[in-house]
């Protein structure tokens, strides 16, 4: 009598099980690699890894995290917002330089509104105009450069330096482990991943971005969800230089310029596809997390900046290209 053979089972380390966990569930292996790094921490400096550690850590990453949450929502309608860092030095350097005559609340606001404003022009040129996203926010960010240059020159005798308040959020920490920042970053990491998996528009955000002509065919209005998203991108931005801006007690129109190309990286890093239609925002704050504990085991080891970002950049590539193969993205 014949026996049919039992179909093979994968193993638990396969390529198609570690694929569908990337694609699914990458939270899983980010936390992973996240202890591998906290571990290695602790072998190059023995003792480093404490309560105070860590919340220099998560403070060092929630401004990052928060830039990186505009990447994300941009990324997932195929697109990348270079903008963003302009936006965050601006705002920082506007609301120390009128906090003095109009007060912190009016500072912030007019900060706010200026950044909103960014991101509306970025949003028309992208949705009704159909600039590629990279050159719209590219020149955006010149434009907003040029604009924090003028008003530099013009208000720089009457700044009043980075407010107590933005001191006190962006760098204090309670009991020297858990840093002032989660009272503004929880909510607003709450709000953004309900809102792409709970709401309408996180829903129009991923169709747009997976497949944007079906979208286009079943009465998505395509323009309007990107003039808001590119809006929603540089106020999160804003925010992002605020807690800049208080946790270096620095206010200067390139102060974020350099963090960039890590939001795009901690949005990758956190499953994010460049090609639009997947990922998600907690994936992101890992990524954050990763990043900010990659530069401080290169700091630890006394690397020279140059190395440094040699170092940082080439860890970057290796996991965006070690994720990219396992998932099979393109």
């Amino acid at each position: 009598m014949s026996t049919i053979d039992a179909p093979a089972k994968d193993p638990f380390f396969s390529r198609s099980r570690l694929r569908v966990l990337f694609r699914e569930k990458p939270i899983i292996p980010l936390l992973g690699m996240l202890a591998v790094l906290v571990a290695l921490s602790e072998i190059i400096r023995p003792g480093i890894v404490s309560l105070n550690w860590t919340g220099v850590i998560v403070r060092a990453a929630i401004p990052l995290a928060i830039l990186a949450a505009a990447q994300t929502l941009t990324m997932l309608t195929a697109g990348i917002d270079l903008s963003v860092g302009a936006v965050a030095s601006m705002t920082g350097f506007l609301v120390a330089t009128l906090v003095g005559d109009q007060g912190l609340f009016v500072a912030i606001l007019v900060a706010l509104v200026v950044a909103a404003l960014v991101g509306l022009i970025s949003g028309i040129g992208t949705g009704v105009f159909k600039v590629h996203p990279l050159i719209m926010t590219l020149g955006m960010s010149f434009v907003v450069l040029g604009f924090a240059n003028v008003w530099q020159l013009r208000m720089v005798q009457t700044g009043a330096g980075v407010p107590d308040a933005l001191r006190w959020l962006g760098a204090g920490l309670w009991l020297d482990a858990i840093p002032h920042s989660l009272v503004l970053f929880v909510p607003l990491a709450a709000l953004i991943i309900f809102g792409l998996n709970r709401t309408g528009y996180g829903r129009l955000l991923y169709a747009i971005g997976d497949n944007p002509t079906a979208a286009r065919l079943s009465g998505v209005r395509s323009w309007q969800v990107l003039v808001a998203l590119y809006i929603i991108a540089a106020i999160l931005a804003g925010i992002a230089g605020f807690l800049y801006s208080g946790l270096t007690n620095v206010a200067s129109v390139t102060l974020v310029d350099s963090q960039l190309l890590p939001s795009v990286a901690a949005a990758v890093i956190g499953g994010t596809s460049i090609l639009g239609g997947r990922g998600g925002y907690g994936g992101t704050i890992v990524g954050a997390l990763i990043l900010t504990v990659i530069a401080s085991i290169l700091s630890s080891l006394g690397y020279a900046e140059g190395v440094r970002q040699i170092l940082y950049g080439s860890i970057i590539v290796f996991v965006a290209a070690a994720y990219t193969r396992v998932t099979g993205e393109l």
